[in-house]
């Protein structure tokens, strides 16, 4: 039986979203500006993404770069947001919530969550910033987010990995582990063999500046990506 991957593609604009499509991404993670993480993209960005794109699209909720921790009218901003993104067809959502001290803010998250149904969320790599990820992955669940976006603590899913094939073994699918950070078409391979995942997570940093606009360059790398998860699905 072949092993379907998944391959999810950042993106902080039109040109890369078509550009990621092209090259086979199977979702779009759209965000702004990318070189802090990746913040709540505008509204009129993606109205524009939706009606070139096909694939599913997440869109990123972050009111701004920096820590997780948000104030009342932080909070209220990403209710809005996330109310601008429904209306704008857009197919999930992508946040996180923490509460000082470096844990999961389960009560917000979890209101976060309620509010975007039905569509899913995933809680973003705010995950790695906890300092216990066993406590960490039981928190996120709790909130009845779809999937965790996570390097496994490390600096990069590729050093991550044995902690994300924890991860994944403690889940018992309650819950996606999507790997994300440095992940290239050079080590994804081993990312597949040696986690156990079966989405991945990429905005080709390690391959491309945030800031080129080489889009023919970026979709290139995107179906390399792809092609070295075709070429480990299980046969």
């Amino acid at each position: 039986m072949t092993q379907k991957y998944l391959l999810e593609i950042s993106v902080d604009g039109l040109g890369k979203a078509m550009s990621a499509e092209r090259g086979g991404a199977d979702r779009i993670e759209l965000c702004a500006d990318l070189s802090v993480g990746g913040l709540t993209p505008s509204r009129e960005l993606l109205s524009t993404v939706r009606e070139k794109v096909r694939a599913p699209i997440f869109s990123m909720i972050r009111p701004r770069a920096g820590d997780f921790v948000y104030i009342p009218s932080e909070f209220q901003a990403m209710k809005q947001s996330i109310a601008e993104a429904k209306e704008s067809g857009i197919d999930g959502l992508v946040l996180g919530v923490l509460r000082t001290g470096y844990r999961v803010d389960v009560a917000r998250t979890k209101e976060l969550v309620e509010l975007a149904r039905p569509l899913p969320v995933t809680f973003h790599r705010a995950f790695d910033e906890c300092t216990d990820l066993r406590e960490a992955l039981e928190a996120v669940i709790q909130t009845g987010a779809a999937r965790i976006l996570t390097s496994g603590g490390a600096s990069g899913a590729p050093q991550g990995a044995a902690v994300l094939a924890g991860l994944i073994h403690l889940s018992r699918d309650r819950v996606t582990i999507l790997p994300g950070g440095g992940i290239s078409a050079s080590n994804i391979a081993d990312l597949v063999r040696r986690s156990g995942a079966c989405e991945f997570h990429s905005g080709l940093s390690s391959a491309l500046p945030y800031s080129s606009t080489d889009f023919h360059a970026f979709e290139a790398e995107v179906r390399k990506l792809g092609d070295q998860l075709r070429a480990n699905g299980e046969g």
